[in-house]
């Protein structure tokens, strides 16, 4: 039987494994400058908003009926009853004490409701933020100081808080940085409260009005 030898039908020049290694290594090249160029960009960016200290918030005044109301609508929304709770601004300082520490602190620290607007559906914060720096093995911290616009929408596991608009006194924020932050929900350590989570699924319209937030368990 006749054998069959495989023959090359085209020629290999070994400048062509060259040519792929030198793309290769510039692709991996320009990852790592990216990279890099991001990190310190951003660092410097961050670094033009921030000061070394926190802010002063102004101190959170005691709400001793609130933990009634809570209690009363967590028992209508198990019950699987219609329920609503207005929550003012002082009561929704007072719930900034119940979330927890996320290894940055906790909102008591970072924030401090001020005012609502019942036509952009917008809760209005004084903010203390606390950021890490690029030499985040030092373990130090700065914080922006400003005022965040925070607005209010429904989602799957209920109402949540995404960032709106961040204002810093005399100076502005990147566009790139004000995106960043708007991809995360402030509600996110109270989905996760045994308590406060499965009473928040419950919740199916979340409302910004001119004297309080409207939670209603019905759509």
């Amino acid at each position: 039987m006749a054998r069959f030898e495989k023959t090359p039908t085209g020629e290999f020049h070994s400048g062509y494994g060259c040519i792929i290694m030198a793309a290769v290594i510039a692709v991996f090249g320009f990852i790592i400058w990216w990279s890099w160029y991001s990190l310190v960009t951003m660092d410097k960016e961050i670094g033009a908003l921030t000061q070394n200290v926190p802010g002063i918030l102004a101190p959170i005044a005691p709400m001793p009926d609130l933990e009634t109301k809570l209690v009363d609508f967590a028992k209508a929304t198990n019950a699987g009853k219609p329920a609503t709770l207005k929550l003012s601004v002082a009561e929704l300082n007072a719930l900034l004490v119940l979330a927890p520490d996320s290894g940055n602190g906790s909102y008591k620290d970072m924030l401090r409701v001020k005012s609502l607007d019942a036509a952009k559906n917008l809760i209005t914060a004084d903010a203390s933020l606390p950021m890490n720096t690029a030499k985040f093995w030092e373990n130090k911290k700065r914080y922006l100081i400003g005022e965040i616009d925070f607005k209010v929408e429904m989602t799957a596991v209920g109402p949540d808080a995404k960032v709106s608009a961040v204002r810093v006194p005399g100076k502005v924020v990147p566009e790139g940085m004000l995106q960043g932050m708007q991809m995360y929900g402030y509600l996110g350590p109270y989905q996760s409260h045994p308590t406060l989570g499965p009473v928040l699924k419950t919740i199916k319209q979340a409302k910004v009005e001119a004297d309080g937030v409207m939670l209603s368990s019905q759509p």
